[in-house]
């Protein structure tokens, strides 16, 4: 089977990203093996994760969004962006905005070029409650995400320190992405261990919204507006905060690039 594809990274999260609107590609018989060979740095194309984009009646699009590991995954924040500045490419909608469906329901977007550069403005499902412990903060943002403030990410051992926790059965029966946050004057900087992917990313979009509302929370910040800086270059994060633990208008902004495009072939199953 010969698969076209097109690449696209988002601050450094990079994605494969396959235009299935006329359901050629059933996704219920593409294979986790499949999956996983597409994302393989050494064999495949190289990708934290692949997403397809499907026919939808009620909105511009289906986002169907896989891990790295070839598992169906949960909501990923860069690549809504991405998949967003893909569908806009191969006519999925037409405007500068769109109405799509994800994993965890329903989504809007905005897009716009600055300088030869496509960015994304996405907004993410409401938060409606933030577990804070001494030690740590957890939060859903359509994925979950465990975050720790840390006084220097850059010594901080992601790998195997994120990896302890995303294992800890006692505390997430079903895993969990991990943050390391160190806040510096108005910025925060963020580093993750991203659970499907199995290692530290350059970049997670859901990251770092539940690490800029975790930073907001904990430290009773009246600005709720963030810059944040990744490994893989810098995001904006954007929400309001309703009442208690609730949050809501939350926006996810940053570059959305195209790598490029081709063809491959994988063995039928």
């Amino acid at each position: 089977m010969t698969i076209q594809f097109q690449k696209y990274q988002g601050t450094g999260n990079d994605f494969v990203l396959i235009d299935n609107r006329n359901g050629k590609l059933i996704p219920e018989n593409f294979t986790q093996k499949q999956i996983a060979f597409l994302c393989h740095r050494r064999f495949g194309i190289g990708a934290d994760g692949l997403m397809l984009v499907e026919s939808s009646q009620r909105f511009d699009f289906e986002m169907k969004y896989y891990n790295s590991d070839g598992n169906l995954g949960s909501m990923c924040g860069n690549g809504g962006r991405c998949i967003v500045a893909f569908a806009k490419k191969i006519g999925a909608f037409v405007e500068n905005k769109t109405h799509f469906l994800a994993s965890d329901g329903e989504h809007e977007a905005q897009i716009y070029e600055n300088e030869n550069q496509i960015y994304v403005k996405l907004k993410m499902q409401n938060v409606s409650e933030i577990i804070q412990q001494e030690e740590f903060t957890f939060l859903n943002t359509g994925s979950p995400h465990h975050i720790e403030f840390v006084e220097n990410t850059e010594k901080i051992d992601v790998f195997a320190k994120g990896r302890q926790i995303r294992y800890n059965s006692k505390l997430y029966p079903n895993g969990t992405n991990v943050n390391f946050v160190q806040i510096t004057g108005n910025q925060i900087k963020v580093r993750t261990y991203e659970r499907g992917v199995e290692d530290e990313t350059y970049s997670c979009g859901t990251g770092v919204v539940a690490s800029s509302i975790a930073t907001y929370a904990k430290n009773n910040q009246l600005k709720n507006q963030f810059e944040v800086s990744t490994k893989g270059g810098d995001l904006k994060v954007s929400f309001s905060h309703k009442s208690a633990d609730e949050f809501e208008n939350i926006w996810l902004e940053g570059a959305a690039t195209f790598v490029f495009e081709g063809t491959i072939s994988i063995e039928e199953q």
